[in-house]
């Protein structure tokens, strides 16, 4: 099984477009030890040919013309593509935006909670995917479902379960309370297994907190890819950025007694990789005390590119 990171950076990328941090004006400035990152997004396959995105990002044309593996078969027909499927964590916009990116009348599957499927379904934008070409295909937690589209089999299960999370920024009902209108289904996590092999990986890009239950799933786990979008709650305020907390984001902390290093620190995951990177967040600089205390951690940095075999 091969999984590439295709978008390693959180809603925005890195830099943003109209950010001017010390982060985002280093990178642009060309400065040692930071890199260019699109928007969150992963891509895997089983056997090298089939692809599934996990995610669609706004950046996906930009991604795949990135990524040889996902360009159209030399010697196949006039219109073709090795994606055959996009598994959907959230209906944040840079998680499904970049759906509209695979217009033009080409099969695959769509997979999304029923929550995540209303919403694409109630956006009139996203009719350009039409229902008799673009297949859409509820995910139930507890129930591993084999992904398939354009009429190929992947090789893949999939199994989604639910975390700790929010409602997308664009469908927050502050009438609704605290929770801004968070149902169970907005934010999930995603099991990927090659039953061919055995071998498996967690996908994680967008949590609140390392609850009890997901301890337990992801102890002695392989492959993590989690979300690393913040390396502590306040960054955003002091950097002048925003007025919200990580925490009031959906978003746990990279650092800190309830941060995300320390909850996986007695778990035995075997690698454990951050994406969805903010481009406020300092383990962006390679230089960094901050890039440096989380790698003694035992934890990467996913970059654009990256790619992991299991």
């Amino acid at each position: 099984m091969l999984v590439r990171i295709l978008g390693s950076g959180a809603g925005g990328g890195f830099p943003q477009w109209n950010c001017n941090c010390r982060n985002c004006n280093a990178v642009r400035s060309a400065q040692p030890g930071l890199r260019v990152r699109m928007q969150s997004s992963l891509a895997v396959s089983a056997n090298g040919r089939d692809w599934a995105l996990l995610n669609a990002s706004p950046d996906l044309r930009q991604q795949i013309a990135s990524a040889p593996a996902l360009y159209p078969a030399a010697n196949g027909k006039v219109r073709n593509s090795p994606i055959k499927a996009a598994v959907l964590t959230n209906a944040d916009v840079d998680h499904v935006a970049g759906l509209i990116v695979l217009r033009e009348a080409q099969p695959f599957s769509i997979y999304a909670t029923h929550r995540v499927l209303n919403v694409i379904e109630s956006n009139s934008v996203f009719n350009v995917l039409g229902p008799h070409i673009v297949t859409r295909i509820p995910l139930e937690f507890g129930q591993p479902i084999r992904l398939t589209g354009a009429g190929v089999d992947l090789g893949l299960v999939v199994e989604a379960f639910d975390v700790p999370g929010k409602v997308a920024l664009y469908l927050e009902d502050a009438s609704a309370g605290p929770g801004l209108g968070t149902e169970v289904g907005d934010t999930i996590g995603l099991r990927v297994a090659d039953p061919q092999t055995g071998k498996a990986f967690f996908y994680i890009p967008g949590c609140a907190d390392v609850a009890a239950s997901l301890r337990e799933r992801l102890k002695g786990a392989a492959l993590v890819f989690f979300d690393g979008t913040l390396f502590d709650d306040e960054e955003m305020i002091r950097a002048g950025l925003r007025d919200k907390r990580g925490s009031r984001m959906g978003h746990i902390s990279i650092s800190g007694p309830q941060g995300s290093v320390a909850a996986f620190r007695s778990l035995g995951v075997g690698w454990k990789i951050f994406v969805h990177i903010n481009n406020s967040n300092p383990v962006l600089d390679e230089s960094s005390p901050e890039r440096k205390a989380v790698e003694e951690a035992g934890w990467e940095i996913g970059y654009d590119g990256m790619e992991v075999r299991l």
